[in-house]
């Protein structure tokens, strides 16, 4: 389904000058019969869509990053927001819900944290250009995009793109200030810097709600201050895609096969998911010498499999890891295998059950 005038209520720019609170638009227009609002935000009668009692999927053991992410972006602004949907989310330990971000396909889509900065400067704004996606409600609580960036302002060339969703805005106020202190009877005069964030947060708001957040920063005033603007977004990227050719012993008499992993997915839970058979009769455990399933407690090693291409595409292995493998160098065990590390893609081929190969 494409963005369109008919669909949703659309603002052309947004131009927020800080001293005046000038909004400058090209005007807004319904939205279409059927494509509601409250479709877009999550649910019927303008509701929001409640947390699913499935734990969200984490990309965990991923490591540090060696990639530019923005090689998986979505290709566009209609397809991203699609995806986007407002949750109720509240951490065991608080006991305030708040409105969240979340995508929809949590398989293979997850939402990004981006950070960007610039000065401040009188009479310029953000130049940022949004379009509402859900909205309409009186709490003010919504989906608001950025579109577009308006040529030569302050914003052009920062890693902002058409999609992402403007979470917090906090000005970074910096100040000087003298300071008088008395030594031994004699006054002296010292000068101080002095930093404070102001920060509003613009989450999961209506495109009015966004603009009067904005607005409610403390106005431009370069005689006492020198100010930053800091800008948090949000971001939809595709995870990373790791294909895995299996081979299997001659024994098991299974054709060999490939099969998709995403980024973070654990690679022996992702390969039983998918229906690939791990557990190796001829294992003994670790710490017993006998046979038997640990559950995935990295002691049994029926889950070993022998890496022959792509294995930097895994986490580095542990200690404990490292010490019941060590007779056998380019074998894993699955079960504390992570896919994709450093958010790389790639393609591997192993051996399942390895040792039925010899």
């Amino acid at each position: 389904m494409m963005l369109s005038t008919h669909t949703y209520k659309f603002f052309a720019a947004i131009l927020v000058a800080w001293l005046c609170g000038v909004i400058k638009s090209a005007g807004a227009l319904s939205v279409q019969p059927g494509v509601t609002n409250a479709a877009r935000a999550g649910g019927a009668n303008n509701q929001l869509q409640e947390p699913s009692n499935k734990a969200t999927q984490i990309m965990q053991g991923i490591g540090p990053i060696q990639v530019d992410l923005n090689q998986y972006n979505l290709d566009s602004i209609d397809r991203i927001a699609m995806e986007w949907t407002a949750n109720l989310r509240q951490k065991t330990a608080e006991k305030e819900v708040k409105v969240m971000l979340g995508v929809r396909n949590q398989t293979e889509y997850f939402v990004d944290n981006v950070e960007v900065q610039f000065p401040r400067r009188k009479g310029e704004g953000l130049g940022i250009e949004l379009v509402e996606i859900a909205g309409g409600r009186e709490d003010g609580l919504g989906i608001t995009l950025v579109s577009g960036l308006v040529e030569g302002g302050p914003t052009q060339g920062l890693d902002i793109l058409p999609g992402d969703s403007i979470s917090k805005i906090t000005l970074l106020r910096r100040s000087r200030r003298t300071r008088t202190a008395d030594k031994a009877r004699e006054s002296k005069a010292f000068l101080e810097e002095f930093q404070e964030a102001i920060p509003v947060r613009t989450e999961c708001l209506g495109f009015d709600a966004t603009v009067q957040a904005i607005l409610s920063l403390p106005e431009y005033n370069d005689e006492q201050f020198e100010d930053t603007l800091a800008i948090s977004l949000k971001r939809i990227r595709r995870k990373p895609r790791v294909h895995v050719k299996l081979q299997y012993p001659p024994s098991q008499k299974e054709k060999d096969t490939t099969i998709e992993l995403f980024a973070g997915e654990n690679l022996r839970m992702g390969m039983l998911i998918r229906g690939v058979k791990l557990n190796d009769p001829l294992a003994k455990r670790f710490d017993t010498k006998n046979g038997g399933n640990c559950g995935a407690g990295g002691l049994c090693r029926t889950c070993a499999v022998s890496v022959l291409t792509g294995g930097e595409l895994l986490n580095p292995q542990r200690l404990a890891e490292k010490q019941m493998l060590q007779d056998s160098p380019r074998w894993r065990l699955a079960c504390k295998a992570i896919v994709g590390y450093g958010m790389k893609e790639g393609e591997m081929t192993i051996r399942v059950n390895p040792r039925q190969f010899d």
